[in-house]
């Protein structure tokens, strides 16, 4: 699953968080629940930024023209 190029470091992590984020993951292991962490956590920045630029389409479908769309189909 995580097989892209990895840099390996040393971190001192709090253990009550390594536990919390190992049961909230449901990861079989600490570098697993870490991974997931981090690319959990640098998906919802992506959205968030994603967020950031929804409505600023000027020619984008209006919410009316999508409703009519659907009801097409």
């Amino acid at each position: 699953m995580f097989e892209n190029k990895s840099m390996k470091t040393t971190v001192d992590i709090p253990e009550d968080e390594l536990r919390e984020v190992l049961r909230n993951t449901g990861a079989a292991t600490k570098r697993e629940a870490i991974v997931t962490a981090i690319s959990d956590f640098n998906r919802r920045r992506r959205l968030g930024r994603l967020a950031e630029k929804f409505g600023t389409f000027d020619h984008f479908m209006s919410h009316e023209q999508l409703h009519r769309l659907r009801e097409e189909d």
